[in-house]
C-alpha cells in the first residue's frame, strides 16, 4: 500500500509541474501570445460578443495555455499507447511535462528581456 502512495505522489508533483508549465507558456510574455491574440481578437471575440480588453487577454491566455498543454501531450499520449495500455505511468507524465517545458522555453527568454 505505501508503494501505491509513493507512486501517487510522485505523479501529483508532475502534474503540479504540467499545470504551472502550462499555465506559464500562457502568459503574456510568451513567443504565442501575439498570433493567438488576433486569432481571439477578429474571429472569437465577435461571435461570442467580447468587447473588453482584459477579457480578450484572459481569453487569449487560456487558449494559450490550453492549446500548449494538448500539444505537449501528443508524445505522452503516443508513449503511453504504445508501452502501457489501459494504464497511466510517471514516465508518461515525464515526458508529458518534458513537452511542455520545450514548449514553454521561449517564455523564459521572454521573461528575461
Amino acid at each position: 500500500m505505501t508503494d501505491d502512495r509513493e507512486k501517487l505522489i510522485r505523479q501529483d508533483g508532475l502534474l503540479i509541474g504540467i499545470a504551472g508549465a502550462s499555465l506559464l507558456s500562457g502568459m503574456h510574455f510568451s513567443p504565442f501570445f501575439d498570433p493567438a491574440f488576433v486569432l481571439v481578437k477578429f474571429l472569437v471575440a465577435p461571435a461570442f460578443f467580447i468587447s473588453s480588453p482584459l477579457l480578450l487577454f484572459y481569453f487569449t491566455s487560456l487558449l494559450v495555455s490550453v492549446a500548449c498543454l494538448i500539444v505537449a501531450g501528443v508524445p505522452a499520449a503516443l508513449y503511453e499507447r504504445a508501452k502501457h495500455p489501459g494504464t497511466s505511468s510517471g514516465t508518461s507524465l515525464g515526458i508529458w511535462l518534458a513537452g511542455l517545458l520545450v514548449l514553454a522555453a521561449p517564455v523564459f527568454f521572454g521573461m528575461a528581456g
